[in-house]
């Protein structure tokens, strides 16, 4: 099977590649760091290629995305792993701007041609990292979960759009908690290690699910989120 996995330099990205190069995907990553993404091909030359790319260079994506059609003529799976986001309390245009870019602008790019390419292809598999973030605000930290709540949103309107299509395509939101990457800040609990959160990714992803919470029991802190009274929220 080709893959395709864009933001795969570390964290969930990088290490989903290995579990999918080991059960013997060719996988394609990309990225800014182009020194990260060789290490990564060094394990198995003969199943990563690998572009350096950046998300947010909107029409480097169309580039991109031919350059690897081309070569591989088929994709099975397409993953959109690239994500950024900081407190930000003073709304700070300047920090809010990055997380914009990579986590809505560049993000929907990604998955726009993803989409018309299974759509063409007849068949196709687009797997995107939004985040427990989506279900509700937070005043430190108000572009990234805004931003997470609209990848739920166009996700989910994907998948509609593809159970109308007469193509086979497939759309999986990965809603993860508190993951041990760079991402995860501050004080949290219930973390959850890269190995075993990449696990259940990809068994959600086996099973062709709609959404994923990773681990499982986010799921319960997501109805809860969903419940909150707005005043318990504001002294969390």
């Amino acid at each position: 099977m080709n893959t395709i996995i864009f933001g795969a330099t570390s964290g969930i990205g990088a290490a989903l590649a290995k579990l999918l190069v080991a059960d013997g995907h060719h996988v394609t990553i990309t990225g800014r760091r182009l020194e990260k993404l060789k290490e990564i091909q060094k394990s198995n030359p003969n199943l990563y290629s690998i572009i350096q790319h950046d998300v947010t260079d909107i029409s480097s994506s169309d580039v991109i995305f031919k350059k690897i059609i081309n070569k591989k003529k088929t994709i099975d799976l397409i993953m959109y792993s690239s994500g950024v986001g900081e407190a930000n309390y003073d709304l700070t245009w300047e920090k809010e701007l990055p997380t914009l870019e990579t986590n809505i602008t560049g993000a929907v790019k990604i998955f726009g041609l993803a989409y018309e390419f299974f759509k063409k292809q007849g068949y196709g598999h687009l797997v995107a990292i939004s985040s427990i973030a989506a279900v509700r605000g937070n005043r430190h930290v108000p572009a990234y979960f805004a931003s997470k709540a609209f990848q739920k949103n166009y996700l989910e309107s994907l998948w509609l759009k593809g159970k109308r299509s007469k193509a086979d395509i497939i759309v999986t939101d990965i809603i993860p908690g508190f993951v041990d990457t760079a991402m995860a800040q501050g004080d949290t609990f219930w973390m959850a290690d890269t190995h075993k959160a990449t696990k259940q990714i990809y068994t959600a992803i086996k099973k062709k699910k709609k959404r994923a919470y990773i681990t499982k029991r986010w799921r319960l802190v997501a109805m809860l989120l969903r419940i909150m009274p707005s005043q318990i929220l504001l002294k969390m």
